[in-house]
């Protein structure tokens, strides 16, 4: 059963920092690039950060280039997101999303989405 499953999603203020945890199971991790979407109330699911399948290349929307940073493990199948300077326009529900390369190709999984409210 394949499953991604965020967690560290929460209320923090203006300026801080959160770490966010996306744990796959059930597929062959290190065969799928991995990526972080933002959902906000209202706004269309945006692309925030991906990384490829070892972890060699990061891309970043222009809005949290410089703040966030995208990390993966390979060894646990676990992907971060590291968030930093929060702002409110940040606040959104933050999904894990997972693409298939090489015989995986095609494939894509989503996971449930964790919450991150920023507070002004």
């Amino acid at each position: 059963q394949v499953q991604l499953v965020e967690s560290g999603g929460g209320l923090v203020q203006s300026g801080g920092s959160l770490t966010l945890s996306c744990a796959a199971s059930g597929f062959t991790f290190s065969r799928y690039f991995m990526k972080w979407y933002r959902q906000a109330p209202g706004k269309e699911r945006e692309l925030v950060a991906a990384i490829t399948t070892a972890g060699g290349s990061t891309d970043y929307a222009d809005s949290v280039k410089g703040r966030f940073t995208i990390s993966r493990d390979n060894a646990k199948n676990i992907v971060y997101l590291q968030m930093r300077s929060l702002a409110p326009e940040d606040a959104a529900v933050y999904y894990c999303n997972a693409v298939g390369t090489f015989d995986e190709y095609g494939r894509t999984y989503w996971g449930q989405g964790t919450q991150v409210t920023v507070s002004s």
